[in-house]
């Protein structure tokens, strides 16, 4: 660490003005995807993968492209098609350049002055691109508490609210998503979360419960390095629920359920139990979905983990599986060798704890 950055649980503060924030990548353990169904659901912040971004006092306000994911500068034409073949046409510039759009129109529309003065934006990650573990709003949640404190507003925006304010930047660029993810980003820990239409309509976000994440077992963590199958058909679930398609209106509700006793089996320690929740709700999401929307890869990597007799599941919609070894260190080397016989890559989950300090802690609903 740098000997002028001092460290506190809001980040990295430098004499200088600098600020550093990290946001995580996201595992979702149970009840995904009825996030956006107004269902329920258990995720946590997964410290082997991070985002950081740093905000420098300036002249004028600039926006620093990555040297490597925003990437402008090729040795040959085939070195460029390649590139955008493997990474795509997208890098992180476009995320901060959002979540401040909308942290402006968010103060202004709420009354929240902001101080004058520039700043410089920069981004750095390490969180495997298309694995399904929240790398974009990694990016813009760890913008977003850099301008909480640049502008020192941070007791003036609730916990609560900034997961929708991240996901309403993700939106502005097209990026279809919840707000599981971003839930599981801001508070850190392990959180379970409740977006019944009720809650969201009469307070416009979830109820969040922090849990403690000494009651998780040891977990996995199963990616596949080049996830270029990653399920090629869309997805009709969307417009299959607002039609009031009865499979998959009483299966989403099945997964939403998942989470509601997932918490219960955790609370417990009840780690039988919890196995076979996660096997369940990825066969619930397998059955609405279907394999060739889920993509051959993915499912490879829920059945290399099944094969050793682990419970397996999606972290999220894809690229990356969470699987747990009920049976201890043994299964977990059968899995670990089943892992590389495929070409997956694997690694003993790290949790985050809770990010919340105690500014943020005083801005949470009662």
């Amino acid at each position: 660490m740098d000997q002028n950055m001092n460290s506190t649980k809001e980040g990295l503060i430098s004499g200088s003005g600098a600020i550093q924030h990290k946001a995580y990548a996201r595992v979702g353990l149970l009840g995904n995807p009825s996030d956006v169904y107004f269902g329920k659901t258990i995720s946590f912040s997964l410290a082997n993968f991070w985002a950081s971004v740093t905000l420098e006092p300036s002249p004028h306000l600039i926006i620093n492209p990555h040297p490597i994911h925003d990437l402008v500068q090729f040795d040959s034409l085939d070195h460029l098609v390649n590139r955008l073949q493997s990474e795509g046409y997208y890098g992180g510039v476009r995320l901060l350049m959002s979540i401040c759009k909308l942290f402006h129109k968010h103060c202004k529309e709420n009354n929240i002055n902001l101080s004058p003065g520039n700043f410089t934006l920069s981004y750095d990650t390490n969180i495997p691109r298309q694995a399904g573990l929240s790398g974009s709003s990694a990016i813009v949640c760890a913008a977003l508490s850099c301008l909480l404190d640049f502008y020192k507003v941070r007791h003036l925006i609730k916990v609560e609210v900034r997961p929708n304010l991240i996901l309403s930047a993700e939106k502005e660029l097209g990026i279809v998503a919840g707000l599981q993810d971003r839930v599981a980003q801001v508070y850190g820990g392990l959180v379970h979360m409740d977006f019944s239409k009720e809650n969201m309509d009469k307070l416009g976000h979830g109820i969040y419960t922090p849990m403690d994440i000494s009651l998780l077992p040891p977990l996995h963590l199963i990616y596949a390095e080049n996830p270029s199958d990653s399920g090629k058909v869309h997805s009709t679930i969307r417009q299959r629920w607002l039609n009031g398609d009865g499979l998959v209106i009483s299966s989403m509700k099945e997964v939403a359920d998942i989470a509601a006793e997932g918490k219960s089996a955790i609370l417990e320690k009840n780690y039988q139990k919890l196995a076979e929740l996660m096997n369940r709700n990825f066969d619930l999401r397998r059955r609405m979905f279907g394999d060739e929307c889920l993509g051959a890869l993915n499912i490879e990597m829920v059945e290399v983990a099944r094969r050793v007799g682990a419970a397996s599941k999606f972290t999220g919609s894809g690229g990356a599986v969470v699987a747990f070894c009920p049976e201890g260190p043994p299964q977990v080397n059968r899995l670990e060798d089943e892992c590389r016989k495929a070409g997956f890559s694997i690694q003993a989950i790290q949790v985050v704890p809770s990010c919340l300090n105690d500014v943020d802690l005083k801005t949470l609903s009662k």
